[in-house]
């Protein structure tokens, strides 16, 4: 009998592996990764909780900062540098360019590799981001864990040689159930993935990202129970319909907010690029001299240490003054640009989530008095701009709109929250290229913000595409070497998105396809690129784009 179900399982896994698996064995694998991802986020939250209190003596992460204010200068200092250090030797040692992966390399892996992202670099980057967050950066844990859950939907995907469908719908249950694990958020995780990572709300994907979501969601409960990340003293509401203009003016605030945090790590990225190369300091240095810069500032100012719960929930329930919310914002930014510009690690949702809670409250404390008579609680202001910001940083209204809901448990205040997210997310995304994660990616000449016209080009092949030398349906040699010398040609290695334009800049019915020659020696003829073509296998992907889409 044993002899029997080893037989038995091993034509059942070669099935899977060779046919694919039916929807229902799919749903059991989108549990199984679910469960996995769940499980990843809920470890890497408690490391960090557990590094907090090895390096800082906290035991409640969520009191970092006020704890961290009666500690000796000096380790406030060294913290942040020692950590910077050992983020820069594992970055150095374990990644081809030194940098965090994060939500950006999941969405340039659904767009672009088939649901896969990088295992090796992946896990080094989730171990520096728990280092960088553990020793107090400013950042927050969902992008490290939302990377991690690709690791693990990744690894299986190859282990049951999924197609690219299935390997994408994959990520989407990994990511779903790592945000949902992350932030006890069932529905906006399982938004999140759809919104942000797949970038379609296709029903075929609905289900078992659902049934992830849902996976994650249990494990965080069976850990932390039902309770909400924040708790407002009381239930907020609107005190009449006409303060609704003022979540307008609201959003718009946010929103130019939402892109000074984003332009802000982008200059921050960029500048310090620059100086370690001016001054050769070694890649590994960087994270270090990142951590100096924000051990100094959290000397005067430890508000900036860690995620920032504490001064997020102390916002929500207006119990900072006007002076005090616009300063911790404005350090807020900067610690932010100083950690991921360091190349820290950590992700830019949580500090996104702080930023725009004090940015609501000063809103709030300013506007209420003006109008006294038609305002709400102070709470409301800094939960409408709370999620006005992320929503903005994300480029995800609907999904932010639902994780602010699920954070806090206020549900009365949709109105003023909804009107918020859609003015700031309006004005944001054309401050930058729709998110902080497809600026990112642009910044890498990675063009999803587009849309697949621009970036299936890059996926597809030159050398795939040609008809070699030789062939019989081949323009003469003559004519191809005359084109060669004008300079119309296309490198063998390029792609789609190199010889389109040559097409259409020349007036061409096909281009010469060459080989680099070694040294000096003169380029080597491969073949022709036809402009028919090319169109048919844009078009094939297009075609198969869409069908998955609305599938």
């Amino acid at each position: 009998m044993l002899a029997d179900f080893r037989s038995g399982s091993a034509r059942a896994w070669t099935v899977l592996v060779t046919r694919g698996p039916s929807q229902f064995q799919f749903w059991i694998i989108a549990l199984l990764i679910g469960i996995a991802a769940g499980f990843a986020a809920l470890f890497f939250r408690k490391g960090i909780s557990w590094l907090q209190w090895a390096l800082y003596g906290v035991e409640d992460p969520r009191l970092l900062h006020s704890f961290a204010g009666g500690m000796e200068w000096y380790w406030i200092l060294t913290i942040p540098i020692l950590g910077g250090l050992a983020v820069g030797i594992i970055l150095a040692r374990f990644t081809p360019d030194g940098r965090v992966r994060s939500v950006a390399d999941v969405i340039a892996g659904a767009a672009l590799n088939e649901g896969r992202v990088e295992r090796r670099a992946g896990i080094a980057s989730a171990a520096a981001s728990l280092i960088t967050l553990g020793a107090g950066g400013s950042s927050g844990r969902e992008g490290p864990v939302v990377h991690l859950a690709g690791v693990i939907s990744s690894w299986a995907a190859d282990r049951i040689n999924a197609s690219g469908l299935n390997g994408r719908d994959l990520l989407g249950c990994a990511v779903a159930a790592a945000v949902s694990a992350s932030f006890n958020a069932p529905i906006a995780g399982a938004l999140f993935a759809l919104e942000v990572v797949l970038r379609h709300f296709a029903i075929h994907a609905f289900a078992p990202i659902v049934i992830a979501s849902v996976a994650g969601t249990v494990i965080n409960r069976l850990e932390f129970g039902g309770l909400t990340e924040f708790v407002l003293p009381t239930s907020s509401a609107l005190e009449f319909y006409v303060e609704l203009p003022a979540f307008l003016i609201l959003g718009l605030v946010c929103g130019v907010v939402a892109a000074a945090l984003m332009r802000s790590v982008f200059f921050a990225e960029d500048v310090g690029t620059a100086i370690c190369t001016r001054l050769r300091i070694p890649g590994w240095m960087r994270p270090a001299v990142a951590g100096a810069l924000l051990g100094g500032i959290a000397i005067w100012f430890p508000h900036i240490i860690g995620v920032g719960y504490e001064t997020t929930t102390a916002a929500l329930t207006g119990d900072l003054m006007l002076h005090e919310a616009i300063v911790f914002a404005m350090l807020k930014v900067l610690a932010v640009a100083i950690t991921l510009g360091g190349r820290m690690g950590g992700g830019v949702f949580s500090p996104s989530l702080m930023l725009g809670a004090l940015t609501g409250l000063a809103f709030g404390l300013i506007a209420t008095p003006l109008f006294p008579e038609v305002s709400g609680a102070l709470s409301l202001y800094a939960l409408a701009g709370m999620g006005a910001v992320a929503a903005a940083v994300l480029g995800a209204p609907i999904s932010t709109t639902l994780i602010v809901f699920e954070l806090t448990g206020d549900w009365q205040t949709g109105l003023a929250v909804m009107v918020a997210v859609s003015t700031s997310t309006a004005l944001g995304t054309r401050l930058v290229t729709r998110s902080f994660f497809l600026t990112q990616l642009k910044r890498r000449g990675i063009h999803l913000a587009e849309g697949p016209q621009a970036y299936l080009l890059s996926m597809t092949g030159v050398a795939g595409l040609m008809r070699p030398a030789g062939d019989d349906s081949a323009p003469s040699e003559e004519m191809v070497r005359a084109m060669i010398e004008e300079g119309i040609h296309v490198d063998i290695g390029s792609t789609l998105e190199t010889a389109m334009p040559l097409f259409e800049a020349h007036e061409v019915n096909y281009v010469p396809v060459i080989a680099q020659g070694a040294g000096e020696a003169p380029p080597v003829y491969k073949g022709v690129l036809y402009h028919v073509d090319a169109l048919k296998a844009f078009n094939l992907a297009l075609a198969s784009l869409s069908r998955e889409e609305h599938g």
